[in-house]
């Protein structure tokens, strides 16, 4: 009797039962899509600030404040699309942004240097990291409303320990960071922090299995936890992370500014969520990624760029991100609806 064969190894992997092609291949597709329509938006952009204000756009001291200011609310993007993706929210990046500011410019904290205001800052960061995530894992609490809590009260905090005042800097290393001299081929060392950044968090979520349990705790939390992931352990690491990547933000904040205010990261949450969630991050959970994130972050601060060198006003400025917003949730729901 004739056996049946079998196709080759690499054809099997290739052509699954029923002549379909893998569901990897569309979601690479669709990835694919959207990277080249987030880079064709950028290029877009680049060509209206490149017409509209040639030489001043275009000049290169322009084009490093321009990732220079992407890096800070960078850094907090990479930090909340592990949040969205895990199903959750963080609506206090912005106020722990301010409080980490604060905190690490205190007069008592600058006697420490250099050293101290970094640590101080990426200490503070964890702390609220700390107690949003054992308020939503282990307190049970909506993220909408526990990160909402730590909005308030890390502003009011923030306020108090400052009293209204700039914190002006004084330690030399952090001045001179901001300096052109401390430019490393051209490239300013905040840019090189947001890289680095980057990279990490990308490795983090599409090569490692904490991403991986981010993605299925987002996608179905109660299927991941029937596979033994520990979903509030998991919940609690990435509030955790959200809270580190805002307290290294407060710092490149201060090292940009050379102050510490108690205003300081206003409306983050709100770039940070717009900006990962046209990158493809989805509302609901399931689905992140970085790369997306990070074309987001420079998209929205090429258009704020763009805006001031016209003398725009900046409420046109956030209807401008409003929109952009709602039109990119339709765009989700859409493709969710197609898929």
């Amino acid at each position: 009797m004739t056996q049946p064969v079998s196709p080759p190894r690499d054809t099997a992997d290739k052509i699954p039962s029923g002549g379909q092609p893998p569901a990897w291949r569309g979601l690479l597709a669709r990835a694919d899509v959207r990277t080249l329509s987030l880079l064709g938006v950028l290029a877009a952009l680049v060509v209206i600030g490149g017409v509209t204000k040639p030489d001043e756009f275009l000049d290169t001291r322009n084009l490093q404040l321009v990732l220079t200011q992407a890096s800070v609310i960078g850094v907090v993007t990479v930090g909340m699309t592990f949040v969205i993706t895990s199903g959750g929210i963080d609506l206090s990046v912005g106020a722990i942004v301010a409080l980490a500011s604060v905190w690490a410019t205190t007069v008592a904290t600058q006697e420490y240097g250099f050293a101290g205001i970094l640590f101080t800052a990426m200490v503070v960061g964890l702390g609220c990291g700390l107690v949003n995530g054992l308020l939503v894992a282990y307190g049970g609490m909506v993220p909408f409303i526990a990160t909402l809590a730590m909005l308030a009260s890390a502003r009011g905090l923030a306020l108090q320990i400052t009293d209204g005042r700039t914190q002006i800097v004084t330690v030399d290393g952090i001045l001179e960071l901001g300096e052109r001299d401390s430019y490393v081929l051209g490239i300013p060392p905040l840019v090189l922090v947001f890289a680095i950044v980057t990279i990490v968090g990308w490795l983090l979520l599409n090569r490692t299995t904490f991403g991986r349990r981010t993605v299925a705790v987002g996608g179905n939390a109660e299927a991941a936890r029937l596979a033994g992931i520990d979903v509030r352990r998991q919940r609690l690491y990435l509030y955790l992370l959200s809270g580190l990547c805002c307290g290294i933000a407060a710092f490149l904040l201060i090292v940009l500014s050379g102050s510490g205010q108690n205003t300081n990261g206003n409306l983050y949450e709100l770039d940070a969520i717009a900006a990962a969630i046209i990158g493809g991050t989805l509302l609901s959970g399931g689905r992140g990624t970085i790369t997306g994130s990070v074309l987001g972050v420079l998209i929205f601060t090429t258009i704020t760029n763009i805006f001031a060198l016209n003398n725009l006003q900046s409420d046109v400025q956030q209807i401008a991100k409003g929109a952009i917003i709602v039109a990119a949730v339709l765009v989700q729901r859409r493709t969710a609806r197609t898929s």
